[in-house]
């Protein structure tokens, strides 16, 4: 039998913590603080990042566009190997990578996650970029 003065386990001591030293909710506080302070913040940078995603993503658009222009007259206009092109490029675009395709005489230019373009070499007409799907 249970004496008068023992907590039970259902119940909280004094300070509102139960057995286990956690607040009667069960969650520590310091992790209920760290959430305080980590969630705010997040939600900070996601709504920085949507303010500016359309500049961003214009940016990439535009990069990929001009790596894909450049790297095709390089190298089907030029005749100069694929890896020779990218010293074609403006300075800030390390991020944009090239492939080619043999095939259809084409050069894709990628800037990661964001934006891809193909541009393809036309008899008369010189490298064009395929039209944009937007």
């Amino acid at each position: 039998m249970a004496t008068a003065n023992a907590p039970s386990s259902a119940k909280s001591d004094r300070n509102g913590s139960n057995p286990a030293g956690f607040p009667a909710n069960g969650a520590p506080p310091r992790r209920r603080r760290r959430w305080r302070l980590i969630l705010p913040v997040v939600a900070l940078l996601v709504a920085i990042l949507a303010y500016f995603w359309p500049g961003i993503h214009g940016y990439a658009i535009t990069g990929a566009s001009y790596g894909a222009r450049v790297g095709c007259s390089c190298r089907y206009v030029g005749g100069r190997a694929l890896s020779d092109c990218r010293k074609d490029f403006e300075a800030g675009m390390d991020m944009i990578t090239l492939s080619e395709d043999t095939q259809a005489r084409s050069v894709t230019a990628r800037f990661p996650l964001l934006a891809r373009q193909t541009a393809t070499y036309r008899e008369g007409s010189g490298c064009v970029l395929q039209p944009w799907n937007n």
